[in-house]
């Protein structure tokens, strides 16, 4: 172990609500990037429920809207602009649609939609993305996985997302006498592993104390690596129990035994590609919300980005299918993690939680339900009832 591995962990403080008090209101600045696809249609919904809280609560919510992904490579040739970023970082928080669609989707392209989500979170230094996982009674039937299986699902993965794969250099494409060849790095720092596993055993702490690190330590080096200081970080925490799992073997728990998981932490890929998974246990990643996260200020205030999990569905665009509700659930994040505003935040998932219980359902989650809405209805019933 290294000599200071037992140095007091990091305050790193996300979700520390502040007091509800009625009279002392306050204004926040958010950045609005809607982006492709799907995107610009459910952050429309997310904005009437935020209004509705502006008028519950008192607060005002500043807007500035930017062209982001596609959208921006058309009008500007590039995903992500400085001025962008610029904007992010002056801003509270921002909320994030979706990138991508076939218009763009060339794999020798210079630039793809998706610069735009990766640059923000390597130039916003946002390197915990958090995604929880807890099935709704009354969705139970919605998952192609048995109801037995589902039961007590509750569960959240921490995904660590500026290092590995998608960021490891050399990173390129190239064709010698032999045919075409592509390299990617897998590579990690100390300090990339140790922070994100300190926000997986604080964020433990808090809810069953039990932290699954899921790495491929039997072939990778950097697998070996992440059990290693994953150990280091969890002697710091006593009262959290820690295992590690290999990623195969968690996807397949996954859908054997969810409700065995309470946080699971892991390296970038390997998050990308579980999160999808574990979305499929509430039957439809349009109930998926997620947070972005970095470190927080000395003033205690803290940049996140929030985002449903589903992308831009192309083939729904512009249809008035798309399920909302990850979206307004990624805002309540922000109400929560960004804003510190725990009551307004329980308030939306109230509300979320109401129109469920009442049957109302979008296309993706219809099943057999005789209340199947459209986009803008769905969004209309939760502001509602906040």
């Amino acid at each position: 172990m290294r000599a200071d591995a037992l140095r007091p962990p990091p305050a790193l403080d996300w979700g520390a609500a502040r007091a509800y008090d009625p009279a002392h209101m306050a204004t926040f600045r958010i950045l609005l990037t809607p982006g492709d696809g799907i995107g610009p249609e459910v952050l429309e919904e997310s904005l009437k429920v935020l209004s509705r809280i502006e008028k519950r609560f008192g607060h005002e919510f500043q807007y500035e809207e930017e062209l982001i992904g596609g959208a921006s490579i058309d009008r500007h040739g590039v995903a992500l602009r400085g001025e962008v970023i610029d904007k992010a970082k002056a801003s509270a928080a921002v909320l994030f649609g979706a990138v991508g669609g076939p218009k763009w989707d060339d794999p020798k392209a210079a630039v793809r939609p998706e610069d735009a989500i990766l640059g923000m979170r390597k130039q916003l230094g946002l390197f915990a993305n958090l995604r929880p996982v807890k099935i709704h009674p009354a969705l139970l039937d919605e998952s192609t996985l048995k109801p037995e299986v589902l039961s007590g699902v509750d569960l959240i993965v921490i995904r660590e997302l500026t290092g590995g794969l998608y960021f490891g250099r050399p990173q390129k494409r190239w064709e010698t006498a032999r045919g075409r060849q592509g390299v990617d790095t897998l590579r990690y720092s100390e300090k990339e592993v140790e922070r994100v596993c300190h926000v997986a055993f604080q964020l433990a702490r808090q809810r069953k104390k039990r932290v699954t690190s899921v790495d491929k330590a039997n072939v990778l080096r950097t697998g070996q690596l992440w059990r290693e200081i994953a150990t280091e970080v969890g002697k710091q925490y006593p009262d959290v129990t820690l295992e590690h799992i290999l990623v195969d073997a968690c996807a397949m728990y996954l859908v054997r035994r969810p409700a065995s998981f309470d946080v699971i932490v892991t390296e970038n890929m390997f998050g990308d590609i579980l999160t999808d998974e574990a979305a499929m246990l509430a039957g439809s990643m349009g109930m998926m919300p997620s947070a972005s996260l970095g470190k927080r200020r000395k003033d205690g205030t803290g940049i996140g980005l929030y985002e449903p999990i589903h992308g831009s569905a192309p083939d729904i665009t512009g249809q008035k299918k798309a399920n909302p509700l990850a979206m307004i659930l990624s805002a309540a994040m922000m109400l929560r993690l960004s804003l510190g505003l725990e009551a307004e935040a329980a308030a939306v998932e109230a509300a979320v939680d109401s129109v469920i219980k009442e049957g109302y359902r979008t296309p993706d989650i219809g099943g057999a339900s005789s209340h199947v809405v459209d986009t803008v209805k769905m969004g209309s019933l939760v502001a509602e009832r906040v």
